[in-house]
């Protein structure tokens, strides 16, 4: 399923770890400054279950799935797949930026949420904070990984290939794709949204400009570098797009997105399964070249009349033919 509007999960992630964050920051009963500034000084009664860290850890997790399994179901019943499914998704991040920059007061408007000084009780301004943040995102992908292998390797992912590769056959056997698919969906919109939920203390910021449509297409560029038919070509291409973008972008702020662009034309067109196929395709340029015959004596062959190129040589003396001779049960030629 080509999803161009995951920014959507991301970004709710994000912003219930943002808000989160707000109010941990205003102390106990505490405004968010934004809230003073942009507001009438009072927290909406949907903020304040987000003070508890058990709750917006919850929030995080069935929030985003809850909502794409809705999405799903609403979508997938009436059999909408390929562009169709993929410019609805598109819509959904293009309209829920614009919901985020509508409602200043209690999203932040444009500005989105930021100036984050604490994550979960502990200091961001301590390095030492920092590279545990670090580690606990690092150690959060592992998870993930470990978890989509999982899927992989069960019945589940079976259902999975078998609706990617022969919907109707699957639905012929008395299974509904569409389920398969809306729990497919659900468990992408929860990882999405644990990304945003890192995201947000990492970068120190959440706003619309990370949740719309060009980040949503964003993600899809690392998937599609890295390659979508492997487990870590996905994982692989979007730390390398990620660190080309943080390197190249602070020394070429105008020229990064005409190389983002290039790779990703260049990758479709030479490469279509990711630089994850690369390794693959060079060892079966290295075994087609291994598998060349070597063209043996000049003995060994002998002008054919008639032909370009030559036939066998008699074979030696008391040499049985096999084109002609036949055997019987005592092992006697005939």
């Amino acid at each position: 399923m080509l999803v161009l509007g995951q920014g959507v999960f991301f970004g709710l992630g994000g912003y219930l770890m943002a808000m989160h964050m707000k109010l941990s920051d205003a102390g106990p009963g505490g405004v968010p400054d934004f809230m003073l500034l942009y507001g009438d000084g009072v927290v909406p009664g949907w903020w304040e279950p987000l003070r508890s860290p058990v709750v917006t850890v919850l929030a995080i997790l069935l929030l985003p799935a809850g909502l794409a399994a809705v999405l799903g179901l609403a979508v997938f019943r009436r059999r909408v797949r390929g562009a169709y499914f993929a410019i609805l998704s598109q819509a959904l991040a293009a309209a829920f930026a614009i919901l985020l920059v509508g409602q200043q007061k209690v999203t932040g408007g444009t500005n989105g949420l930021n100036g984050f000084r604490s994550f979960f009780g502990y200091d961001l301004a301590d390095p030492v904070n920092k590279r545990m943040l670090y580690y606990i995102a690092a150690g959060v992908l592992v998870v993930m990984v470990v978890a989509v292998r999982l899927l992989m390797r069960s019945r589940y992912g079976e259902l999975l290939v078998a609706v990617r590769d022969q919907e109707n056959r699957v639905r012929f056997l008395g299974y509904d794709p569409a389920v398969v698919k809306v729990v497919a969906y659900a468990v992408a919109a929860a990882f999405a949204a644990v990304g945003g939920a890192l995201f947000a203390p990492v970068a120190g910021i959440i706003s619309p400009a990370d949740v719309g449509v060009v980040p949503s297409i964003a993600l899809l560029v690392g998937v599609a570098i890295g390659g979508r038919a492997t487990l870590l070509g996905p994982v692989l291409g979007s730390i390398a797009v990620s660190w080309a973008e943080t390197s190249l972008s602070e020394q070429f702020p105008s020229f990064w997105t005409y190389f983002q662009g290039a790779l990703f034309i260049g990758v479709v067109a030479f490469l279509p399964n990711g630089l994850a196929s690369l390794g693959g395709a060079l060892r079966r340029r290295r075994a087609r070249g291994a598998a060349v015959p070597a063209v043996g004596p000049a003995s060994d062959v002998r002008p054919g009349a008639g032909s370009a190129g030559g036939v066998p040589a008699d074979p030696p003396a008391g040499t049985p033919d096999v084109t002609t001779d036949t055997v019987d049960s005592a092992g006697r030629h005939a």
